[in-house]
């Protein structure tokens, strides 16, 4: 299999995931990379959020994407493409994780939620738009001293943007334990840092370009 080039991957783009994963099983196997420059940068940030770990994230990253691509015909469309790859993302860092005994989830789903809405901010002029890119490190830090469980909540919800139910399918947990663990989440930050800037939290976990390319070069490889 190799690299598909612009101009295909363009032609191609309007298709629904759905329709590509039909196309890729009935041979346009090529096509697969259009899937996953379409949800890279959704799984590396719902990876990352697990491992904590630029390293661990793009190799668990490839492992998820041959394991969805050696079991595709099992994709039964009864949820939407992006939320089962999300789901075998989810599993291979779990099991990452575990494996190396960092991952220890606090029972945090039966706590008491803390309902305190962040502050909201004004948008933002130039000057703080750019004090929020300096902070952007700072932000990541945060995130990523939340507790295991609340921290991948946060990411999918926050950061990413998928709906309630959505993030309860792809983290296999319900719908209430999102919410209790978004709430939580949201809580522990605003302490250590929501105060002192408009935090634009899309603008952390960006998954830029050269690491798109790399990844995606690697997982082509390695089904060839």
């Amino acid at each position: 299999m190799h690299t598909v080039s612009g101009a295909v991957l363009e032609r191609w783009s309007a298709l629904a995931d759905e329709q590509v994963v039909s196309q890729v099983l009935e041979g346009q196997t090529a096509l697969f990379e259009l899937l996953m420059r379409r949800h890279n940068e959704r799984l590396y940030r719902a990876i990352r959020a697990i491992l904590r770990d630029d390293r661990d994230t793009e190799d668990v990253m490839q492992q998820a994407y041959v394991n969805a691509y050696a079991h595709l015909r099992q994709f039964d469309g009864r949820a939407a493409f992006a939320t089962w790859l999300t789901r075998i993302a989810v599993n291979e860092a779990l099991a990452r994780a575990r494996q190396r005994g960092r991952y220890q989830p606090l029972d945090i789903d039966t706590m008491e939620a803390i309902d305190t809405p962040i502050t909201s901010h004004p948008a933002p002029d130039p000057e703080r738009q750019a004090i929020s890119r300096e902070l952007s490190g700072i932000i990541e830090a945060a995130i990523d001293r939340l507790p295991d469980g609340s921290r991948e909540v946060f990411v999918l919800r926050e950061v990413q943007g998928l709906d309630t139910g959505e993030t309860a399918a792809s983290l296999g947990i319900s719908e209430d334990a999102v919410k209790t663990r978004l709430s939580r989440a949201k809580a522990m930050l605003r302490r250590s840092l929501a105060e002192r800037a408009g935090i634009v939290t899309p603008t952390v976990f960006a998954f830029q370009d050269p690491r798109c390319d790399r990844v995606v070069a690697a997982v082509l490889r390695r089904i060839e």
